[in-house]
């Protein structure tokens, strides 16, 4: 919605500088409106209509800021604080006006932390009526009692007359150079009472040393981000906020699931365009045009058997290894340069890591390809298994893949989810009797019917199962 403000009020409020900064700004020339230079700090614009520029570089007026801050250990979660720093110092001086933190994390406590001027938004999230979701990571010092997940399963009684609601105990594989002697475990809580983490252990006989607050609702913590490092939250996160507020109540996707199964080219990695533009390319060598009909004919297929599909239709002269080699020289690069990880797949890696859930990859790719897009986009370290249908009796909709994935992730069918962009994938995934989520892609657009109908669900891109 539009509204009219002064010009030394829109520039203070985007953090050009203080009132008397900006009006020295003015004064010098440095600020234009709608290409003609301003004279009067006192100018009325009218926000998304008229075009502010200050020294060439053009500033768009936002009423609401959201920033996703990682707050590092020694800053208090307040505007304003007598004896230590808060958080808002963390920030460039003339970005503080009118932000506050929504919420609290304790003076020694790290991790995320949305900083925003939007009061409405703030008052949502931090009303006990919403019990939106946050997952801490903890090193705790004791001994965890047996039935733990149990007791904080069914609440904990950290005071007279105050018991938690029910919270997700994960024990998880200890870091490397974590102290010897302590444990490192996610706890996923539904509220917010004072120094709640800290007194749910102890209530166990145990001592939190360590705590990290790693997602609010939907929002994780940016992995890139050092400690003391912010950004403006995405479009797609900021979407995701409000999905939650707005929504009803209901269970996490990620609810009683052991493993994640993954698709990798149209579901992880946005290159199903890339095998088009090799095939075409590929055809051309041999003077032949690539027909109409040739993705949804290999659809499924693994590396080997397009290969040998290839040589059979087109009468190839190449021999099946050669055909495969020369594919793999000319995706290579394209994918270590040119492809692109689908929105909201980090951030939802990094949940189903907080979770201790197990993740595997189950792919038509040959393994040097899929190698090689993980490495380039440094997504290695969060699949325990890789696995190709090279490896596998038959390729896709035939369940094999999956069934083998689960097999090295030690997981039964039916608490593995799988995500898939194409209709031969889904089948697969269905017919391992597993559930099974498909993954919007402009390659299958026109599938996407057909994709619904065999799916659990369908879902444009990951923010919406965070």
């Amino acid at each position: 919605m539009s509204e009219t403000i002064r010009l030394d009020k829109y520039l203070a409020d985007m953090g050009c500088g203080t009132r008397s900064e900006v009006k020295q700004m003015i004064r010098k020339g440095q600020v234009e409106v709608n290409g003609e230079k301003a004279k009067k700090p006192e100018l009325k614009l009218t926000t998304g209509q008229d075009r502010v520029c200050v020294a060439g570089k053009e500033i768009c007026y936002e009423k609401y800021r959201y920033l996703l801050l990682h707050k590092p250990a020694g800053y208090v979660s307040a505007t304003t604080d007598n004896r230590d720093q808060t958080v808002l110092e963390l920030l460039p001086e003339g970005l503080r006006k009118d932000l506050f933190p929504v919420g609290r994390l304790d003076l020694d406590t790290e991790g995320l932390l949305l900083i925003t001027n939007d009061g409405a938004m703030a008052h949502e999230l931090l009303s006990p009526k919403k019990h939106v979701d946050k997952i801490y990571l903890a090193y705790i010092e004791g001994t965890l009692p047996k039935d733990a997940k149990k007791q904080m399963q069914e609440g904990l009684i950290i005071e007279e007359g105050v018991k938690t609601l029910p919270a997700e105990l994960v024990i998880l594989d200890p870091p490397a150079g974590m102290k010897e002697g302590l444990t490192a475990v996610s706890l996923r809580i539904h509220e917010g009472k004072f120094h709640q983490v800290k007194r749910m252990f102890e209530v166990l006989g145990c001592k939190v040393v360590y705590l990290k607050r790693m997602t609010m609702g939907p929002l994780v913590l940016d992995p890139s981000l050092k400690p003391g490092e912010y950004r403006a939250l995405k479009e797609e996160e900021l979407k995701a906020l409000e999905r939650k507020i707005n929504e009803k109540e209901r269970t996490h996707i990620l609810d009683g699931i052991s493993a994640v199964l993954f698709d990798l080219d149209g579901t992880l990695v946005d290159s199903m365009w890339m095998w088009e533009a090799i095939d075409v390319e590929y055809l051309g060598r041999y003077g032949l045009e690539c027909p109409s009909d040739l993705q949804k004919a290999i659809e499924g297929m693994s590396f080997s058997e397009t290969a040998v599909y290839f040589k059979e239709r087109f009468n190839l002269p190449d021999s099946i290894e050669e055909i495969k080699q020369a594919w793999v020289e000319m995706s290579l690069e394209k994918y270590q340069k040119e492809v692109p990880v689908k929105p909201g797949v980090r951030e939802f890696l990094e949940e189903i890591s907080i979770r201790g859930i197990k993740a595997g990859i189950a792919t038509s790719n040959g393994r040097e390809m899929v190698d090689a897009v993980l490495k380039s986009l440094g997504l290695e370290q969060y699949f325990q298994v890789v696995a190709t249908a090279c490896e596998v009796a038959a390729g896709k909709p035939a369940p094999d893949i999956y069934l083998e994935v689960a097999r090295r992730l030690g997981a039964k069918p039916e608490n593995c989810l799988v995500f898939e962009d194409v209709p031969a994938g889904i089948m697969a995934g269905k017919n391992a009797g597993m559930k099974v989520i498909a993954v919007e892609d402009d390659f299958s657009e026109t599938m996407k019917e057909e994709k619904e109908q065999l799916a659990d669900r369908l879902i444009h891109d990951f923010y919406e199962v965070l």
